[in-house]
C-alpha cells in the first residue's frame, strides 16, 4: 500500500526543524562542554575561583583524561590516591583534588563538605612549620628555583657549583613538601569524617541492641536492622580508604612518583647546567673546562643533582593515617561481632519461647 503524499510546504518545513540550527548557540554549546568551576589554593595558601575546561586541566597537570574521570562527581569510583609525573589525583570520600608542586585544584568547590577542608588546607599551607608532626628536611620549589635562577645568571661559577648545589641540598627547611602537606590534609579530612561517622554508629548501636536483648518487639527490630544496614555501608567505605593506603604502601614506585616537588627541582637544576654547559661552548671554554665540569658533576652525584629518592618520608605519612583507618575498620568490625551476638541471642531466645508454646499445647507458627 502506496503511503500518503506529504504536501511540500509542509514536507519543508518538517526538514527544516531536523536540521540543526544554523546559528552559533550550537557551536557555543559544544566549546564550553567540559568547562567547569574549580577551586584553585596556591602555594601560599591563597584560594581563587577558575573556570577550566578538561583539556586546559590536562596541560596544566599533564595529566591523561582517564585520571580526570577520577574526580567526576557523577561517576562512582573507589577510593584512589594516583601518582603520576606532575600531579596526584586524589578521590578520598568527599574529597577530590588534583595535586601539584604549587598547587591544588578542587572541581567541587560548592559542595559544603569541602569548605572544612578547604580552610584546613590553607591553615596548613599558610603555616607549614607548625602544620605537620612529620619533621623534613626537604627544600620547597621557590628554593630550587633561586639555585637554578643563579646557575642561568652566572651568579654561581662552575667550580663552585658543587658548594652552592649542597647548600641548597641542606637547607634545612625542615617542613613536609607542598604536596605532602596537601596529601595529609586530604587524608586527616577522609579519616576523620570516617571516624565520626563509625563513632555516631557506635554510640547509637550499642544502646539498641542491648535493648533489643531486653525487649524484643518490632520498633527495636526494625531499629537494629536500619544499624546493621548502615553499618555494612560504613565499613565498605572504610574498608576502600584502607585499601588504598595498604596498596599505596606495598608499592614503592607509586610512592616515588609523588615526590612533586623533588621532581621539579630536579628538572630546573638539570636545565640550569645544561644551559651552563651550552653556554661555556658558546664562549669557546668547553674543551678547557671540559674536565673540570665532567670532574664537578660526577661529584656531584648522589647529591641535589641526582635526587636520590628516599621515600620514607612519605612512608611515615601514609602509614600514620592507615593505621589511623585501620583502627576504625576495627572498631566497626567489633561492633559487627556485637551485632552478630545479639542475633543469635535473640534466636535462641525465640527458640525457647516457642518449644514454651509447643509444651504447653500450642501448635507453632508455620
Amino acid at each position: 500500500m502506496r503511503s500518503p503524499k506529504v504536501p511540500v510546504n509542509e514536507e519543508a518545513n518538517y526538514r527544516a526543524s531536523a536540521l540543526p540550527p544554523h546559528n552559533g548557540a550550537g557551536v557555543r554549546r559544544k566549546a564550553t562542554t567540559g568547562i567547569r568551576s574549580w577551586l584553585v589554593v596556591s602555594g601560599k595558601g591563597h584560594p581563587h575561583l577558575e573556570e577550566a575546561g578538561k583539556h586546559s586541566i590536562m596541560r596544566r597537570t599533564g595529566l591523561p583524561a582517564r585520571d580526570l574521570r577520577v574526580l567526576d562527581p557523577q561517576l562512582s569510583y573507589p577510593s584512589t590516591i594516583l601518582g603520576r609525573e606532575r600531579a596526584v589525583v586524589i578521590n578520598l570520600e568527599h574529597i577530590k583534588a588534583v595535586i601539584t608542586a604549587t598547587e591544588v585544584l578542587i572541581p567541587n568547590p560548592m559542595d559544603p563538605q569541602v569548605s572544612p577542608f578547604v580552610h584546613d588546607l590553607q591553615e596548613r599551607v599558610q603555616n607549614p612549620h607548625g602544620a605537620s608532626h612529620h619533621a623534613t628536611a626537604e627544600c620547597d620549589y621557590m628554593d630550587a628555583r633561586n639555585v637554578a635562577q643563579a646557575v642561568n645568571k652566572g651568579q654561581t661559577q662552575t667550580g663552585n657549583l658543587r658548594v652552592t648545589l649542597d647548600a641548597y641540598s641542606n637547607c634545612g627547611a625542615k617542613v613536609l613538601p607542598f604536596e605532602f602537606r596537601s596529601l595529609e590534609v586530604c587524608l586527616e579530612s577522609a579519616c576523620r569524617l570516617l571516624e565520626s561517622e563509625a563513632l555516631t554508629l557506635e554510640q547509637e548501636a550499642y544502646p539498641a541492641l542491648d535493648e533489643l536483648t531486653s525487649k524484643i518487639s518490632t520498633i527495636n527490630l526494625e531499629r537494629v536492622r536500619q544499624i546493621k544496614s548502615r553499618l555494612v555501608a560504613i565499613t565498605g567505605r572504610v574498608q576502600k580508604v584502607r585499601d588504598e593506603l595498604e596498596r599505596l604502601l606495598d608499592d614503592d614506585m607509586d610512592m616515588a612518583e609523588m615526590y612533586l616537588t623533588e621532581k621539579l627541582a630536579r628538572q630546573q637544576v638539570d636545565e640550569a647546567l645544561l644551559s651552563v654547559d651550552i653556554g661555556n661552548e658558546e664562549l669557546g671554554f668547553g674543551e678547557y673546562r671540559d674536565v673540570d665540569v665532567k670532574t664537578e658533576t660526577e661529584s656531584c652525584n648522589g647529591s641535589v643533582v641526582s635526587f636520590k629518592l628516599n621515600i620514607e618520608e612519605l612512608e611515615m605519612l601514609l602509614e600514620a593515617y592507615f593505621v589511623q583507618i585501620d583502627g576504625t575498620l576495627n572498631k566497626l568490625s567489633a561492633l559487627r561481632d556485637y551485632v552478630d551476638d545479639t542475633e543469635d541471642y535473640i534466636n535462641i531466645m525465640l527458640d525457647e519461647k516457642q518449644n514454651q508454646l509447643l509444651q504447653m499445647g500450642f501448635p507453632s507458627a508455620p
